[in-house]
């Protein structure tokens, strides 16, 4: 299409890594069994590393190539957002056909062949250190639902539910890269609806959650806010999330105080982080928020209309005997307060975030079955089978394996901006 700029890689037209993409991770190879910095172009890896070393940076006017000798993220992403946009945009255009730099890449053999790597070579790491890791409650729909399962929907959501976003401090260094197994989590549950006196066991109600991520880029020091209208400047960029929680351990033990080891044990996320700039085309409109909720504090007071992102996201079941199945479709719009908003709230008390914190949405639903992000909500806490191919599930086995997907495309045919997957099976407990 007239417009559109094609590299001259090629890339596949659904390659979540487009053109339009340049999302960053962390890589090892086999040869190469250092962590360093790289981006997904299509079917390839760019390492970083070699390329900063290799001259690949002379022409780009970024000086700061040292940060690409680290093994994560980190140092880049404190850079912040200006330093995030001209390394994206210089690899955009080394990358596109026609581009103004076709000798750094395209007509470097030398360079293309130690620093373009086939994805399948690459083994990818946590992209960033992080150093504390908040879950929010943003999406409204699940909170609903889990608030009627668990309450009844007289008292489905609490009064300050429309007021803040609310959100709970998780356990940072239990997230681990996709592919990651996750052992069942042992923990204090009732054996049945009429007792009264706990037993430890394995989680029998073992579960996902479907979320989107975003890591800090700069943070803010002690004391001070960060403002609504410039919190989107404090993002370096978002990954799928799983956040796996054990539904009885958290129906114990939530009262008085919310999820604690029934959340702390595993935290899955995908390998490479899209950038804010790459979102931008795809932003919609929130949730609306009921009239009779009031207006929201100044401080969390938008200027602008469209906050949040519109991306497909897909949640794929595959059994421990071998059925698969797409179990829910949703968008990442069906949130109610933006993440430019869970920045401001987070900081109004005067906490400060650091490069690196992980700030998450919580769980992602739609409005129907086929839409919801987590087994809770599907099964109806237990009570409701559903089905996979010849298997029937309510929460998830052992060997069972949870795989999301993401991606956002205007279809234009730019290509999608997309996050890979982030994917996990589940081990038996050695209990």
């Amino acid at each position: 299409m007239t417009g559109i700029r094609q590299s001259w890689l090629d890339i596949p037209a659904n390659s979540h890594f487009s053109l339009r993409n340049i999302p960053f991770g962390i890589i090892s190879t086999r040869s190469n069994p250092r962590h360093r910095p790289a981006i997904a172009i299509g079917n390839y890896a760019l390492d970083l590393l070699e390329f900063s070393r290799s001259g690949g940076f002379e022409k780009s006017g970024f000086t700061n190539i040292s940060v690409f000798e680290s093994s994560t993220l980190n140092a880049f992403a404190a850079l912040g957002r200006e330093a995030h946009r001209l390394v994206r945009s210089y690899i955009q255009a080394i990358l596109t056909a026609g581009g103004q730099f076709p000798d750094i890449l395209e007509q470097n053999n030398m360079l293309r062949e130690l620093a373009l790597l086939p994805l399948f070579s690459v083994q990818n790491h946590l992209p960033l250190e992080i150093g504390d890791y908040t879950d929010f409650y943003v999406g409204r729909n699940h909170a609903y639902n889990c608030g009627i399962i668990f309450r009844g929907p007289e008292n489905a959501l609490n009064l300050n539910y429309y007021h803040m976003p609310v959100g709970y401090h998780g356990r940072a260094s239990s997230i681990v890269i996709s592919g990651t197994p996750i052992k069942r989590p042992v923990g204090q549950i009732l054996p049945d609806p009429t007792a009264t006196v706990p037993v430890l066991e394995p989680s029998r109600r073992l579960d996902y959650e479907l979320e989107l991520a975003a890591f800090i880029a700069t943070g803010n020091n002690m004391g001070e806010r960060i403002n609504v209208d410039d919190a989107e400047e404090h993002i370096f960029g978002y990954v799928l999330m799983n956040d796996w929680s054990a539904r009885d351990v958290q129906a114990w033990e939530y009262i008085p105080l919310g999820p604690f080891t029934a959340k702390n044990f595993g935290t899955s996320i995908s390998a490479w982080v899209v950038t804010p700039d790459a979102l931008e085309p795809y932003k919609t409109r929130p949730l609306q928020r009921p009239a009779e909720a009031g207006v929201l504090l100044p401080y969390l007071q938008e200027k602008k209309q469209e906050t949040v992102y519109d991306i497909k996201l897909q949640v794929e079941y595959q059994t421990a005997e071998g059925d698969k199945a797409v179990i829910a479709n949703v968008s990442t719009q069906y949130l109610l307060f933006s993440f430019a908003q869970m920045i401001a709230h987070h900081t109004v008390t005067g906490a400060n975030l650091r490069s690196g914190d992980l700030i998450a949405s919580g769980t992602i639903s739609g409005e129907d079955s086929h839409s919801y992000g987590s087994l809770l909500e599907k099964s109806q806490a237990g009570k409701v089978q559903f089905i996979i191919g010849q298997s029937t599930r309510t929460f998830l086995r052992d060997g069972d394996t949870v795989t999301f997907t993401g991606a956002a495309d205007d279809s234009s045919g730019a290509g999608l901006v997309g996050f890979g997957e982030v994917t996990g099976s589940i081990l038996k407990s050695d209990f």
